[in-house]
């Protein structure tokens, strides 16, 4: 089969199209036939190991001193098609369309990729019916993300939601499901993506490059910091009291302070990995089927041009998701 694989630490070059051997399923497991993934941010930092020093050592042990050995290929979510399923499963059965997220395991930059029916760290569903594979391949790391952090912040009908962030893969279903849990949300980005940030139900929204939130005076019940860019003590004094900051991805400094702030004040400050749970993509479906969210996507590129995707996500323009169509040659 094709694969994209990880030679090296660095520059998208060091991604390169090759024949790999096709697994075959054990027992517990699925082949699944994959359609179509993704390159995330999390994608290009794992590639090029741009991670604070508390997660790049971890990272280079866990994929390979010198260079990726024990992770050769990235990717973290994908849809297709139940190839063959091992003797043992029995929550999917040959021909089944599926989407979901790998784990740790990685692996979706791939014609094929074998899964365990159930795993700890990722999770595997039945597609929704009304998305396209492109469409069901883009939703479940954006997803999670977002519906870890939204459920944390508790939010209740009425309140004031600002996302900033907006625009990435989380931040477009975060505004859908602030959306539908009853909140009045503001999106914070740059100015191209304003007009879409409005498309998927945003009620206010504000360019980054023209105005700092932390300064017009407004204040929030939850703001969720996407890219943990926000300046601490202005976000903290733009909640209102028992406000909730949300951060997905915190510096060192930023841990500190929110525990400090969390337990000295009524506002809490919460940052932690978001879990992947199949009850919780099965969830992400049902409300796609509802036709609550959906995916964003901003560009399609094939398999084999993967290297000229992580070049366009690295330039932080991205709206919404880059999706990698995976064509089959027979």
């Amino acid at each position: 089969m094709k694969a994209m694989v990880w030679t090296k630490y660095g520059p998208p070059d060091g991604l390169q199209l090759r024949e790999v051997e096709k697994p075959a399923p054990k027992d517990h497991e699925v082949l699944v036939k994959i359609h179509a993934t993704t390159v995330t941010a999390g994608d290009c930092e794992a590639r090029s190991l741009k991670f604070p020093l508390g997660l790049w050592i971890p990272m280079r042990i866990y994929a390979g001193l010198r260079k990726p050995e024990r992770i050769t290929i990235l990717g973290q979510e994908l849809a297709g098609e139940v190839e063959s399923a091992g003797k043992d499963v029995r929550l999917f059965e040959e021909g089944d369309q599926v989407f979901g997220v790998t784990g740790f395991g990685l692996g979706t930059y791939a014609e094929y990729i074998c899964l365990p029916e159930k795993s700890e760290d990722g999770a595997l569903a039945k597609m929704p019916a009304n998305l396209t594979y492109e469409e069901a391949a883009a939703l479940p790391v954006g997803g999670l993300e977002a519906l870890h952090f939204l459920r944390k912040g508790n939010i209740q009908r009425g309140e004031r939601v600002l996302i900033n962030g907006a625009g990435g893969s989380i931040g477009t279903v975060a505004i859908q499901l602030a959306k539908y849990l009853g909140a009045e949300v503001t999106g914070v980005d740059s100015t191209g993506k304003l007009d879409m940030l409005r498309s998927i139900g945003a009620d206010q929204v504000i360019d980054y490059t023209q105005e700092d939130f932390t300064r017009n005076g407004q204040t929030y019940d939850v703001i969720f910091d996407v890219v943990g860019k926000s300046p601490f003590s202005r976000s903290i004094r733009s909640l209102k009291p028992n406000g909730r900051y949300l951060i997905a991805n915190p510096r060192l400094s930023k841990m500190v302070r929110g525990l400090w702030t969390s337990r000295t004040s009524s506002k809490k400050v919460i940052f932690e990995l978001a879990s992947h749970k199949t009850e919780d993509l099965v969830f992400l479906k049902e409300l796609a089927e509802m036709r609550k969210i959906r995916p964003v996507i901003d560009r399609r590129y094939p398999l084999e041009q993967i290297p000229a995707a992580h070049r366009y996500v690295e330039t932080g323009q991205k709206a919404g998701n880059v999706v990698i169509t995976v064509v089959h040659n027979g």
